[in-house]
């Protein structure tokens, strides 16, 4: 309901295939993990893997809706690489056309790549998420990272809507 969206890629050069697996024996999708393991995989995956994540503001959510993008994100989230062989995507995502790829769904839960770039993702947002309580503590971005807990609204209902609040999620709440 706040905050941009969080896109996250992983890429593997498999020089040595039995070793990266190996470093990702045990991952799971970022969903299933505390906080604290989130950022002990994210620090593996950073030492490990070529590991990028870009962010599309709440602004452009409200503009394109939440898929067109995520979309987006994907689209400016492979640049940062160099063409790679095949793309992995989570559920019904796409990227470009130039890309071979393969959807899978609940990939996070399948594929550890993909469970990678879950974890890099939510990491750097929660981040970015905890960055935005410090500059607004009444609406406790630190504890549910801008999701739509009971708690946020409880927030939103006593403080009211701020800037970075995606109003296309929130249109019940402004009528």
């Amino acid at each position: 309901m706040a905050g941009p969206v969080a896109i996250g890629a992983v890429a593997s050069k498999i020089k040595n295939k039995k070793s990266k697996i190996k470093i990702l024996e045990g991952i799971k999708d970022s969903k299933k993990l505390s906080a604290k393991k989130r950022e002990e995989w994210n620090k593996i995956l950073r030492e490990n893997f070529e590991c990028h994540c870009v962010f599309v503001s709440h602004k452009i959510i409200d503009k394109m809706g939440i898929q067109k993008a995520v979309l987006l994100g994907v689209e400016r989230v492979l640049k940062k690489f160099r063409k790679p062989n095949l793309v992995l995507l989570d559920g019904l995502l796409k990227a470009p056309e130039k890309y071979k790829q393969k959807t899978i769904i609940k990939g996070d839960e399948k594929i550890s790549l993909i469970s990678a770039a879950s974890i890099i993702a939510k990491t750097i947002r929660d981040r970015k998420m905890i960055q935005l309580h410090k500059k607004f503590p009444k609406y406790n971005f630190d504890k549910h990272k801008g999701y739509g807990t009971k708690l946020h609204y409880r927030r939103i209902r006593k403080h009211g809507i701020l800037k970075i609040h995606r109003k296309s999620f929130l249109k019940n709440l402004t009528k």
